[in-house]
């Protein structure tokens, strides 16, 4: 009976450093979120107005074609920016991603178009490097707090390879999306090529009226990398919100499992240990009984 009550003491005694491991993690996370909400707050205006300058040339201009927005007819390759995180504890977070990705790249072949993975993330570089899967290229080191740069360096390197005449028909973004800090949804977006749509409603904000110097042509080859670049950038600060935002979920439901632990050993020690008094007891009264039996023979 000793033997198990110092096993069951030695479990709680693990447990509870557990319990104080993910409850610091939890907390740590907490504090990650605000910090990665202020960041996608701070690029919202920049996405906006570069899409607004983006609409108002598109909107003045009659006769418009450039590389970046013009579809292939039959498309052979398509790449797959795929955001995932550095670090683990975070549930289910880059299985989604991963899942989703997949999903993806089979919808592209039954389209005839064979996907080229572009991975972010040591958890999505480790997935594809493990199952020998070529990628296109691959970033690791920022998902926690992505920089602007790392997102101009993804760019140029997707703009690259899309403008290359052996290269990318199309470019898909698998990512996460920071709906609330309880809701974390995974998205797919195509960037490239850019789809024009014509609408006869009128805009929210008026649109300003440009001339071109020289022309219109020469203000896009500008202007279309820097919002495929502002994209991505908002893709990785909305993927680094909600990495935490899942750790956060993930440590929480890791301590309350360990709580609910520590419950079920202490009552199985309080349990043991009152068999073992209760033995104790037993094993007393019952000498004292054959000691009384002895002393009455004898008289």
């Amino acid at each position: 009976m000793g033997a198990q009550l110092r096993a069951l003491r030695r479990r709680i005694k693990s447990v509870k450093s557990t319990a104080k491991i993910t409850r610091a993690q939890e907390l740590i996370a907490s504090s990650r979120i605000v910090k990665a909400q202020q960041r996608m707050q701070a690029a919202v205006p920049y996405e906006r107005e570069i899409t607004h300058a983006l609409t108002a040339v598109v909107s003045n201009t009659s006769k418009l074609a450039h590389p970046l927005m013009e579809a292939k007819e039959q498309p052979r390759r398509a790449g797959v920016l795929i955001v995932t995180s550095d670090s683990g504890f975070c549930g289910g977070f880059n299985a989604n991603i991963l899942r989703e990705a997949e999903a993806l790249a089979g919808l592209l072949r039954s389209r005839g178009v064979e996907p080229t993975p572009y991975v972010t993330g040591r958890k999505g570089v480790t997935w594809h490097s493990f199952r020998n899967r070529e990628m296109g290229g691959q970033w690791v080191g920022f998902s926690r707090r992505p920089a602007y740069t790392d997102a101009k360096e993804i760019a140029d390197t997707l703009i690259g390879a899309f403008q290359d005449e052996n290269g990318i028909d199309e470019i898909h973004i698998v990512s996460t999306e920071f709906v609330s800090m309880l809701t974390q949804a995974v998205v797919v977006k195509r960037i490239l090529p850019l789809v024009v749509e014509e609408t006869t409603e009128a805009p929210a904000v008026p649109l300003p009226y440009f001339e071109f110097e020289p022309t219109a042509g020469d203000v896009l080859d500008s202007l279309l990398p820097r919002y495929i670049e502002s994209r991505i950038f908002t893709a990785l600060l909305e993927s680094a919100a909600s990495e935490e935002a899942a750790r956060r979920r993930a440590m929480k439901s890791a301590t309350d499992n360990a709580n609910e632990l520590i419950r079920v050993f202490t009552m199985q020690m309080n349990q043991a240990r009152q068999a073992e008094i209760t033995q104790e007891i037993s094993e007393i009264v019952g000498g004292a009984n054959a000691l009384a039996d002895a002393a009455a023979g004898k008289e």
